[in-house]
C-alpha cells in the first residue's frame, strides 16, 4: 500500500511573481523568453502566444496567432529564434520570431506524423528536428531542407523525449513504462538498448548531459534517476508525489532536480548527494524475521499449527517480513523516500537521525501542472496546469 507523503513545513517557499491567464483551452507547453519579461505558449484552443510584460506589470500577448489544429506541443531555440509547434494532426509548423517578439514569420511545415505530436526537439548543432507521435513513431529531419532524414517505430506511444548531442543518443520514454536509446547518424539509427523500471507509462524525461544521468517521470507517481554514464545500470527511485509525475526539470547548477505533477507538487529533490538504490523485493513462504509462514504457506501453518499472516518488504532491506516484525515506519532520504515507509524493526534501529535528514523540499503550486521551464539564469519557474493559467515563480529561495 503507498505511503501517505507528508510534506515538511518550510519558511523558504517559491516566491509567485506572476499569472499569466487568458488560454481559452489547456497551455500543452510554454516557455520562458531569454533575457526578455516575456513568455511563450501553445495551447489546445489553436493559439500561439507570445506574452510580454506591460507597464502595468500585467502579462498581454504581442503575437496571437491560429493554427489550423490544436497545438500540442513546442520547441523554441532563443539563438535563432526558430519557434517548431507540433500540431494535433501530425503537422510540425516552424516559424522565426523578431527581435522584439512582436512578428512570427512561417518558414516551413513537416508532414512528421500520422497523428497527433507529442514532443518536438531542434538540435542547432546538427540542424535536426527531432518529433514524437501518437502514430508510435520517432522520426528527425533536417531543419534546412525539410527532408525527412529516419524514423523508428516505439512499442507505445512516446511522451518522452532528450538528445545528447556529443554521443548523438536520443532517449525516448513511452507509455508502456519503457525508454529506448538509439543511437542516430544522419540518415539511419541503432538500437543501444532498453530499460524499464517503473510500472506506469513514462510521462517525462530530462537529461544530464554533464552527469550523464537521465531523469524519468511516471504515471506510477515516481521519478527513477538512470546512470547512464558512470555506475551503469543504477537506478535509483525518488518517491515525491501523490499523482502521476508530468514534468521534469533539471538546476545543472545547483544539481537539483524539479518535479511537478498532478498532485500540484513541486518537488525539488538535491542530487549532490550519494543515494542509494532501493533493494530487490525478497521471495519467502515465511517471515524471514520470525519465520512465522505467510497465508499461502498451507504446509507450513499445518505443521506448525500456526495461522498465515499477511507479506510485508522492508524498504531499507528487502526482506519479507510480517506485520509484526515490520511495526516501525522511517523516512529514508537517500533511497528517494522523503516519507516514512515500512521498515523492519532491525532497520529502524539501525537508521541514525542524520540518514532521516531531508534531500527534497515540498511545495504547493494549487495547480494540476502539466508543463515546467526552468529558466537558470533566473532562477525562474514557469508552469502551465489543467485550470489554462500559467504561472511564473521565483525559485531562487529553494534553488540555490
Amino acid at each position: 500500500m503507498a505511503a501517505e507523503i507528508q510534506p515538511k513545513p518550510l519558511t523558504r517557499k517559491p516566491i509567485l511573481l506572476q499569472r499569466v491567464e487568458g488560454s481559452q483551452e489547456v497551455v500543452n507547453m510554454a516557455v520562458i523568453v531569454p533575457k526578455e519579461e516575456g513568455v511563450i505558449s501553445v495551447s489546445e484552443d489553436r493559439t500561439v502566444r507570445v506574452w510580454l510584460k506591460r507597464d502595468s506589470g500585467q502579462y498581454w500577448p504581442s503575437i496571437y496567432h491560429a493554427m489550423p489544429s490544436p497545438c500540442s506541443c513546442m520547441s523554441f531555440n532563443p539563438e535563432t529564434r526558430r519557434l517548431s509547434i507540433g500540431l494535433d494532426n501530425g503537422t510540425i509548423s516552424e516559424f522565426i520570431l523578431s527581435e522584439d517578439y512582436n512578428k512570427m514569420t512561417p518558414v516551413k511545415n513537416y508532414q512528421a506524423h500520422q497523428s497527433r505530436v507529442t514532443m518536438i526537439l531542434f538540435v542547432l548543432e546538427l540542424e535536426w528536428v527531432l518529433s514524437t507521435g501518437q502514430d508510435k513513431q520517432f522520426a528527425w529531419h533536417c531543419s534546412e531542407s525539410g527532408q525527412r532524414l529516419g524514423g523508428y517505430r516505439t512499442s507505445a506511444v512516446a511522451s518522452g523525449l532528450q538528445f545528447d548531442v556529443e554521443t548523438r543518443h536520443v532517449f525516448i520514454g513511452d507509455h508502456s513504462g519503457q525508454v529506448t536509446i538509439l543511437k542516430l547518424e544522419q540518415e539511419n539509427c541503432t538500437l543501444v538498448t532498453t530499460f524499464r523500471g517503473h510500472t506506469g507509462g513514462v510521462t517525462a524525461l530530462c537529461w544530464d548531459p554533464v552527469q550523464r544521468v537521465l531523469f524519468s517521470g511516471s504515471s506510477d507517481h515516481s521519478v527513477i534517476m538512470w546512470d547512464i554514464g558512470g555506475r551503469k545500470g543504477t537506478a535509483i527511485e525518488l518517491q515525491g508525489h501523490n499523482d502521476k509525475v508530468q514534468a521534469l526539470s533539471y538546476a545543472q547548477h545547483t544539481r537539483q532536480l524539479i518535479s511537478c505533477g498532478g498532485d500540484g507538487g513541486i518537488v525539488v529533490w538535491n542530487m549532490d548527494v550519494e543515494r542509494q538504490e532501493t533493494p530487490e523485493w525478497l521471495d519467502s513462504d515465511s517471515c524471514q524475521k520470525c519465520d512465522q509462514p505467510f497465508f499461502w504457506n498451507f504446509k507450513q501453518m499445518w505443521d506448525s499449527k500456526k495461522i498465515g499472516l499477511r507479506q510485508h518488504h522492508c524498504r531499507k532491506c528487502g526482506k519479507a517480513v510480517c506485520g509484526k516484525c515490520s511495526s516501525k515506519r522511517s523516512s529514508i532520504p537517500l533511497m528517494g523516500f522523503e516519507f516514512e515507509v515500512r521498515v523492519c524493526d532491525s532497520c529502524h534501529e539501525a537508521i541514525t537521525d542524520e540518514e532521516r535528514a531531508p534531500t527534497a523540499t515540498f511545495h504547493d503550486s494549487k495547480h494540476n501542472i502539466v508543463h515546467v521551464h526552468f529558466d537558470a539564469t533566473r532562477g525562474w519557474l514557469l508552469t502551465s496546469g489543467t485550470d489554462k493559467v500559467i504561472k511564473l515563480w521565483d525559485m531562487t529561495p529553494v534553488v540555490s
